[in-house]
């Protein structure tokens, strides 16, 4: 009744926050358009918007479908809210999961999801805007095309990526080779492809060769 009661009111604010956060999104423009008495031809709008609304629309769904079993309900709503979920979200969230030996269906894997994503969004927030008032004035060390660690800053998201899966990897070495294999190809052919799409063909192109897996016996459950 308790775990009921919880989720209940995770879905509640998270709906609450989920569209209040929309509203300011679509208030922004709204505002300066107001102000300054400048608005977009219908037409036109719809004409771009046609162009991008059915990719964004298509990321969307399979991004809920994906990261919803991965992070749980809370952790879901506060990383959409607060955004960025590929970079930080997700890494903060499986990695505190991984290290409490938890998952994100089960009652503790939900709390420590959402405890972790809300750190990280606190961090992203407060601290890293200090951080980078305090780095500005050698920020053109870093920034400048002739510095010799510009290419390590650009590198900085597939490490920390690379440093995650890793650890994974070593572990499930058999169940990682089918999807990291079928990131590589569909790169190739399809190099634009958005990020949220790739997480949900690897995750479904895991899940099938691992239950394949089992079947054959090259690998036993848990």
């Amino acid at each position: 009744m308790e775990k009921k009661a919880y989720t209940d009111k995770v879905h509640t604010w998270g709906k609450i926050w989920s569209l209040s956060a929309l509203a300011v999104l679509y208030a922004v423009p709204l505002v300066f358009s107001v102000r300054y008495n400048v608005f977009p031809q219908l037409n036109l709008l719809l004409k771009a918007l046609s162009a991008v609304i059915p990719i964004y629309w298509g990321t969307a769904i399979v991004e809920v479908l994906t990261y919803t079993p991965m992070l749980g309900a809370g952790g879901t709503y506060l990383s959409f809210v607060s955004g960025n979920i590929a970079n930080l979200k997700l890494p903060c969230a499986m990695n505190a999961m991984d290290r409490a030996k938890v998952t994100a269906s089960s009652e503790e894997g939900e709390l420590i999801s959402t405890i972790a994503i809300g750190v990280s969004a606190i961090t992203t927030t407060v601290i890293i805007a200090v951080g980078v008032l305090l780095f500005l004035p050698f920020a053109h060390f870093v920034t400048d095309e002739g510095s010799a660690i510009k290419p390590a800053f650009e590198n900085v998201i597939p490490a920390l990526f690379g440093a995650l899966g890793a650890s994974y990897f070593s572990k499930y070495w058999k169940l990682s080779i089918l999807p990291i294999t079928a990131g590589v190809i569909a790169y190739i052919f399809l190099p634009t492809l958005p990020v949220g799409t790739m997480i949900f063909i690897t995750i479904v192109v895991s899940l099938a060769g691992a239950f394949g897996m089992y079947k054959l016996g090259w690998v036993k459950g848990e």
